[in-house]
């Protein structure tokens, strides 16, 4: 079973099973987009979990591979340009985005690099990729999660990434902070900035 597939059959039980467990975390780390933002992305948007603790005043754009959950977001977002698109081809041109958000979406694409600089390609120079996900730390064991990793990766997530082997392929970015959340740490709240060419 693919992607599209599964999250189709995971929509109308998404907001039920990741609502609640993720709320306050989503709330933490959309606090860090700055006031003076005018376009933001969400790359990956689902069910528009993130739209209640958007800042108001920018304009807002969501992406996410699956119709079941873009209809969903619409019901919470109904001012938001949406679209169905990959977050590993981005619809959009250089620099169009002043800040892109990427909640739980680079441990669920199949290859977390193309979705990492295709985040760094849509936002300017200057501007930030918030970051919230669960990844593994460099040179962590952490075996039931490398070995259950390639089955639940075909059908809803990868339990084996490492934050740092996809973002030492994506040199344009920087980290500007990077915060242990959930899990013992397991989960991250990653701030990047895009940096000058």
């Amino acid at each position: 079973m693919g992607l599209r597939r599964s999250y189709t059959l995971f929509a109308p039980l998404y907001d039920t099973i990741v609502g609640p467990v993720f709320t306050e975390a989503r709330r933490k780390s959309l606090a860090r987009l700055p006031a003076a933002a005018t376009r933001i992305l969400l790359s990956g948007i689902g069910t528009g979990l993130d739209v209640p603790y958007l800042p108001e005043g920018p304009f807002y754009v969501g992406i996410d591979l699956t119709a079941a959950m873009l209809k969903r977001a619409r019901r919470r977002a109904p001012d938001f340009g949406l679209a169905q698109a990959s977050a590993q081809r981005l619809p959009f041109a250089d620099e169009t985005f002043d800040h892109v958000v990427l909640h739980l979406i680079l441990a669920v694409v199949p290859d977390p690099i193309a979705a990492l600089r295709e985040a760094a390609r849509v936002v300017r120079t200057g501007g930030l990729i918030l970051v919230y996900d669960k990844f593994l730390r460099r040179g962590q064991r952490a075996p039931l999660r490398r070995l259950f990793s390639p089955v639940l990766g075909r059908i809803v997530t990868h339990t084996d990434r490492v934050f740092e082997d996809i973002l030492v392929q994506v040199p344009s970015l920087a980290v500007i902070e990077d915060r242990a959340d959930r899990v013992n740490g397991y989960f991250r709240r990653i701030t990047l900035k895009r940096l000058p060419d």
